[in-house]
């Protein structure tokens, strides 16, 4: 990981888990400022179909992302390729999903067609771990990622890239 050169493409659950788990937007408001800022710089990015999934909620994430300055600044201002999202869920998933499943997946193949696009140049985030022996719409988003060729990262990964520390924004 480069840091600064790469895009972050975030997950949903990096921001559920971080908000439920470690940085509460409450008690440390400063990394929910960091990543608008890295937001703005274009270093970090919420697809549209993440976006959708997140502000769906009814609790203080799915405000704080549907704030004008929060949306402008971290909304990835993409559409999904058709054929890259089929490419995903046909070579990542299955090519024979069944309704249950698709449903499942959710929209982990955008999120990863959207890396795919820009091969090299963006990182899938995501708080999912690997597990490799998992099949069809049980499959994790680092194993498909791996499958397609798309880097992938973790939450901490990302922060230590793109060197995420108290205080990053008074000096």
């Amino acid at each position: 990981m480069k840091g600064r050169a790469l895009l972050y493409l975030l997950d949903a659950n990096v921001l559920i888990d971080a908000n439920r788990d470690y940085y509460p937007i409450a008690r440390v408001p400063e990394f929910w400022d960091w990543l608008q800022h890295h937001g703005q710089q274009g270093h970090v990015k919420l697809p549209l179909e993440v976006h959708e999934e997140i502000k769906i909620g009814k609790d203080t994430l799915a405000g704080w992302v549907k704030e004008p300055e929060v949306k402008r600044a971290l909304l990835l201002d993409e559409e999904a390729d058709p054929a890259i999202v089929a490419r995903v869920v046909n070579e990542g998933y299955a090519p024979d999903l069944q309704d249950d499943e698709v449903e499942k997946i959710g929209r982990d193949p955008f999120l990863i067609a959207y890396a795919l696009a820009e091969p090299g140049e963006r990182y899938v985030v995501t708080t999912e771990v690997s597990k490799p022996k998992k099949t069809r719409a049980n499959r994790h988003v680092p194993d498909v990622c791996k499958d397609l060729g798309v880097p992938c990262c973790n939450t901490f990964q990302m922060l230590k890239a793109l060197d995420f520390k108290t205080g990053w924004n008074t000096g």
